[in-house]
């Protein structure tokens, strides 16, 4: 989409994860786009769990920005400030932008190649096939899928769950939690509900929960939440724009508050809705719609609309069950399963960034 000019927009996406790939992606053909991301790749996150068990699905769950995005510039540097014309490195960058979207989710930490995300796969698959005992501290949507799939690829190994919670994934409804509770319990998962652990207290494979109960285990995984990824914004013309909790407050076309061509989607707004894949897939697509209207005419002013979407979550359990909640209806087996856990949408997921579905 071009100016009067004849010169493309430039837009500058911050993230690349779930919501920066697909908005990037879908507007490279008619602006000027740039991704900065930390990462030189984009992982499908939903997929990350199954590849810790099995390395091998990560080949089609992992790959480089530079694959879904060939008429794009990719900068592979976290961001370190953004003023009303550019967006800055930490690298040192310095990136001119007609539009930015902030889409930096939640904080990442290491594995910044796919070389080394492929190496932490593998690692974390040694792990869980050589020890027999294993616990998970966190109950979560991560925890909970992480326990499953290795419940269901190693039936033998002791699992054990630690949540200082009062019930596992405490997003859905009780009923759901307590199908999920019974699912992983007849796979003899033991769940340790209301304490927490602290792994530097640990000794030779004995851990110690908060309310003095001992865990023989011989691995663990720290499956709670990352933080916000909002830090670097916080000395930036944008620290106004944050709330309380560091989210970044949009209104309902997605632009940041106050601001006429800063937008933000995915996990980092303060939408308030469950932070979701899905969803913030919605958010890059009324997003990308906003920015070709602004394009055409910076002072439209009947941009797309995002409203809140209804509560549906589907948590994979294994490779052919689930549970499934929306609303206060939940159901949980191979009905839901046949929806998610099989190919966990990576498929689908590799064909909205234009890629082929399955590895030639």
């Amino acid at each position: 989409m071009a100016d009067s000019e004849g010169e493309k927009k430039r837009v500058v996406v911050i993230g690349g994860g779930v919501a920066g790939s697909l908005i990037a992606r879908s507007l490279q053909d008619e602006a000027n786009v740039t991704l900065i991301d930390m990462k030189e790749y984009f992982e499908i996150p939903w997929a990350a769990l199954r590849s810790m068990c099995d390395p091998s699905f990560a080949k089609r769950a992992v790959f480089s920005h530079s694959e879904y995005l060939p008429h794009g510039n990719v900068i592979t540097s976290a961001a370190a400030n953004i003023t009303d014309t550019e967006v800055v490195t930490a690298k040192g960058d310095k990136v001119a932008y007609d539009f930015a979207v902030i889409a930096t989710g939640h904080s990442e930490t290491g594995a910044y190649t796919k070389d080394e995300k492929f190496s932490q796969y593998q690692t974390d698959h040694q792990k869980i096939k050589s020890a027999s005992s294993i616990l998970i501290i966190g109950g979560g949507q991560t925890g909970v899928e992480l326990a499953a799939e290795i419940a269901v690829d190693y039936p033998d190994k002791k699992v054990t769950i630690v949540h200082r919670g009062s019930m596992l994934l405490e997003f859905i409804g009780e009923s759901a939690s307590n199908k999920v509770v019974h699912w992983l319990k007849s796979r003899k998962v033991e769940i340790i509900l209301g304490q927490s652990v602290d792994v530097n207290s640990a000794k030779d494979g004995v851990y110690k929960t908060s309310g003095g109960q001992t865990i023989d285990a011989e691995c663990h995984f720290i499956c709670i939440g990352k933080p916000i990824g909002s830090g670097w914004l916080k000395e930036t013309v944008l620290k106004g724009s944050l709330d309380i909790h560091g989210r970044l407050m949009v209104d309902s076309d997605l632009k940041v508050k106050g601001r006429s061509n800063v937008f933000g989607i995915g996990d980092i707004t303060d939408i308030p809705e469950l932070k979701l894949g899905y969803l913030a897939q919605r958010h890059a697509g009324i997003t990308a719609k906003n920015i070709r209207l602004l394009m055409k005419n910076a002072n439209d002013n009947n941009l797309n609309v995002y409203k809140p979407a209804l509560p549906l979550s589907l948590i994979a359990l294994g490779k052919k069950e689930a549970v499934a909640q929306f609303y206060c209806l939940s159901c949980i087996g191979r009905l839901p399963g046949m929806i998610k856990s099989g190919d966990l949408f990576v498929g689908r997921t590799r064909k909205q960034l234009g890629l082929l579905s399955e590895l030639q």
